[in-house]
């Protein structure tokens, strides 16, 4: 029997195997989608281009990566891979997900009223507007805290930061790692105050503290701070609570 060349096994066992899946926004495959891995991979495929499945194969050493995906009539999309088990005996095979836009026309655009409030994750989602009446549809939780500024006691009830990014497939828990963890948040009003907040801040299993999108104060809608505002539960001075609040995006810093 022929006997196999060490070296070979040797670079193969190095790298972990990776599948690109490309989709639309209704979920159809998009098959030949250009894909391109920065830095690139080596060896490198014959082909960088999903079949008609949607979906490429490649092969990755440990790392962080840049995946630029890009198809005719779709938005460009970059979005950071992280390898971190390529040198084990039996690495486990990554599904990457990616979710193109479709490009932008001429045409009509979404208008949204002034009290939506706007998540925006563009390395994992589209935007995702709520309305508050499509807010209040979401499962609650309430926190206690001590108002700083007034000097008195509240209950705030909402939404989990961390619960809203899970819609936007934003990683959490075992997946927040890597370059993820250089992400932030950035939380504004319709007044134009915005603060910053770390993506790991608003992760329940990195941080102790809730991070609450708040519609309800002492079981009453918020009145002049609303339709939502930000809560952050353990913060000693209330400085990034932001009333009106009507977008959260999040950034990559790299």
């Amino acid at each position: 029997m022929k006997e196999k060349n060490p070296s070979a096994i040797e670079a193969w066992g190095a790298t972990a195997a990776v599948t690109i899946e490309v989709r639309d926004q209704t979920g159809a495959a998009v098959s030949h989608a250009k894909v391109r891995v920065e830095p690139p991979p080596s060896p490198l495929p014959d082909k960088m281009e999903t079949d008609d499945t949607g979906s490429v194969q490649l092969r990755l050493a440990n790392g962080t990566y840049a995946l630029i995906v890009t198809a005719q009539d779709f938005e460009k999309t970059t979005q950071h891979i992280d390898i971190n088990d390529a040198q084990m005996l039996h690495p486990v095979t990554h599904v990457i997900r990616v979710m193109l836009e479709v490009g932008h026309t001429s045409g009509p655009k979404a208008v949204y009223s002034k009290d939506t409030l706007m998540l925006s994750a563009a390395a994992y989602h589209l935007p995702i507007a709520y309305s508050p009446a499509e807010f209040r549809a979401l499962p609650h939780v309430t926190v206690a805290v001590h108002n700083e500024h007034n000097n008195s006691d509240e209950t705030y009830s909402g939404v989990p930061l961390a619960t809203l990014l899970a819609q936007a497939n934003v990683p959490l828990g075992k997946e927040l790692r890597g370059a993820a963890l250089t992400s932030y948040l950035i939380a504004s009003g319709s007044d134009g105050y915005s603060v910053l907040l770390s993506l790991a801040e608003a992760d329940p299993n990195f941080h102790a503290g809730q991070v609450l999108v708040a519609d309800i104060r002492n079981g009453q809608p918020l009145g002049d701070h609303g339709p939502f505002e930000l809560i952050v539960s353990d913060d000693k001075r209330p400085a990034r609570w932001v009333h009106n609040l009507n977008s959260i995006v999040l950034q990559n810093s790299h």
